[in-house]
């Protein structure tokens, strides 16, 4: 019930709301819940015609995403009145806060206490608890909401970060598809005779992955730190690994379209990143934690993932130049493309798959930047 103009608002409880306004709004969120799920089967089932394995486990790691976000809601609904009538001491309370206290903060809650004293004994009372003298509560009800919301779109953001990555991802390799066709062409077939013979430093791939800096260590990790910024994968990246790849697990001469084999990685890839992990559950309770005021852990926390990305970019470059560093100690003159030969001994650890749990990692920090911004 509500006064006049300047009456006070309360709350109705459900038996005093319309039976119109109740219906209307459990049937917008039944309708909606049905879509999602309808939506979801129908993409599975899409998915499993097409064959595209790694799209469907993807789609599985999401609905058991929205499965344990269907759980963290029915828990904090269930229990944030046990949680609030927690009482702990304010000095403790005042500990390790991520906003300052204002200054005079005592009176200024004495102010706010007394001026809506009436109106939230009113409105309140049988929501909040109340705790003793001198002491708080452990985590408000109002604190239980702000984190329910925070961990919903924390979830929510990743899953369409990592969709977003994933198109930006097609796009690229889309753009491979010319050069793909170009290896059907006879101008591709005489330009890269098998039986011609070229100095190696000529090839088009040796000269645009060594100079006289590569030989430097240091300058080495240097160019290939810039380097990323100039160009991710050129024509003659492209045609050369696809040349290595051939020759190691096909016969010479095979026709293989590399770039549906790339896409089908990035399928693979994609499955991995999807989810949000124990792992990343975990490093998110810690930037929690530590979002002390003072500390900058948000701040740091935000160059993170720069580091990391920058750091995986010049690593892939390194491995790049490395293969062609390799191709010049070994032969002074190859015979049509030069073959690289891929190694796992190329990658951090001599795993591969840790360059996309990076990824992942920065994705997910990236995800958690926007949601609590």
């Amino acid at each position: 019930m509500a006064g006049g103009g300047g009456g006070v608002a309360t709350s109705r409880n459900l038996e005093q709301t319309a039976t119109w306004a109740v219906a209307g709004v459990c049937a917008v969120i039944i309708l909606i819940s049905l879509v999602l799920e309808k939506g979801l089967h129908k993409l599975g089932q899409y998915f499993t015609e097409k064959h595209r394995k790694s799209l469907t486990e993807a789609l599985e790691k999401i609905k058991a995403e929205l499965m344990i976000l269907g759980f963290i809601s029915l828990i904090l609904v269930f229990s944030q009145y046990y949680i609030a009538s927690i009482c702990i001491p304010v000095r403790v309370a005042d500990t390790m806060l991520p906003c300052s206290l204002r200054p005079g903060g005592n009176k200024l809650g004495k102010f706010h206490r007394r001026l809506f004293s009436y109106e939230r004994r009113f409105l309140a009372a049988a929501k909040e608890p109340i705790c003793p003298q001198g002491r708080v509560a452990l985590v408000s009800i109002d604190g239980l909401h702000q984190i329910h919301i925070l961990i919903f779109f924390l979830a929510v953001v990743h899953l369409i970060y990592s969709a977003i990555t994933m198109l930006l991802g097609r796009l690229k390799i889309k753009g491979w598809k010319q050069w793909e066709l170009e290896t059907a062409s006879h101008d591709y077939e005489f330009s890269n005779d098998p039986s011609r013979f070229r100095l190696s430093h000529e090839t088009s791939f040796v000269k645009a992955h060594t100079s006289f800096w590569t030989r430097i260590p240091v300058f080495f990790y240097i160019g290939c730190f810039f380097r990323q910024f100039v160009r991710s994968v050129s024509k003659s990246d492209y045609l050369t690994l696809r040349n290595g790849f051939i020759s190691v697990h096909l016969a010479p001469g095979s026709n293989f379209n590399f770039q549906k084999y790339i896409k089908r990685s990035l399928e693979d890839d994609y499955k991995t990143v999807v989810g949000v992990s124990p792992v990343l559950w975990c490093s998110f309770l810690v930037f929690l934690l530590l979002n002390v005021h003072g500390w900058q852990a948000l701040f740091w926390a935000s160059l993170v993932p720069i580091i990391i990305i920058l750091g995986v970019g010049t690593k892939l470059q390194a491995i790049l130049t490395s293969m062609a560093r390799e191709i010049t100690e070994r032969h002074a003159v190859v015979q049509g493309i030069p073959l690289v030969q891929g190694s796992d001994k190329y990658f951090w650890f001599s795993r591969p798959r840790l360059v996309l749990h990076l990824i992942h990692f920065a994705l997910f920090l990236n995800a958690f930047q926007i949601t609590y911004f």
